[in-house]
């Protein structure tokens, strides 16, 4: 078993969750740095009313066509809200591809944690516009 990495930090899991004692669920290492990535994506900016700033453009874009050129703004939006809100990782690659759906998108991200240099990824799923007018990110 390797030894403990406190460098990555410790924190409340999300969602936020009570163990079986009563305490509060908490992830640290790695879990939380994907946790953290997952939050920054999930999170529009204006959403958070005492940091306004925080999270990402991805959500101005859920009322745009699936197109090739919509698809590259929602993975610079997605890569700069990760260089600015996580600074545990280095992003090595976004691709934004077609799910399931016509309005379904996956958001891949590569990354390197910059304390172990080890090797991350993460499938952020996102919804547009569909044609019953009903749209949301996940």
């Amino acid at each position: 078993m390797s030894a403990p990495r406190k460098f990555l930090g410790t924190g409340f899991a999300f969602p936020l969750r009570v163990t079986p004692n009563g305490g509060i669920a908490l992830v640290s290492e790695e879990r939380l740095v994907q946790q953290s990535i997952w939050l920054i994506l999930a999170t529009g900016k204006g959403e958070l009313k005492r940091n306004p700033t925080f999270g990402c453009g991805i959500h101005d874009f859920v009322f745009t066509d699936n197109t090739p050129a919509s698809q590259a703004q929602i993975a610079h939006q997605a890569r700069e809200a990760l260089l600015h809100w996580e600074r545990r990782i280095d992003v090595i690659d976004i691709h934004v591809g077609d799910g399931e759906a016509p309005n379904h998108l996956l958001i891949s991200i590569e990354y390197r944690l910059r304390a172990t240099h080890a090797f991350g990824n993460l499938v952020f799923p996102f919804y547009l516009l569909d044609e019953g007018g009903s749209g949301r990110a996940a």
